[in-house]
């Protein structure tokens, strides 16, 4: 996927452990896990919103978008 989610570099850079964002914005540890390794296929809007809100970051600083030589349109 080309679409790497950099929670885990976040949750670093604001000192924050991932079960206090778990409990603070309603999610189960394995979830936010499973969110942190990229092995989910979406995300809700309201939890990217709690996220940020939480961790007072904006999207894109989350989600960076990589893409791979397969998935390049032709121009």
């Amino acid at each position: 996927m080309s679409i790497i989610i950099e929670l885990d570099v976040m949750l670093a850079r604001r000192k924050v452990k991932s079960k206090d964002l778990a409990a603070a914005i309603g999610i189960t540890e394995q979830n936010l896990s499973l969110l942190k390794q990229g092995k989910v296929k979406g995300i809700r809007l309201a939890t990217l919103d709690a996220i940020c809100q939480y961790l007072n970051c904006r999207p894109g600083d989350l989600l960076v978008y990589h893409p791979t030589e397969q998935e390049t349109l032709p121009s």
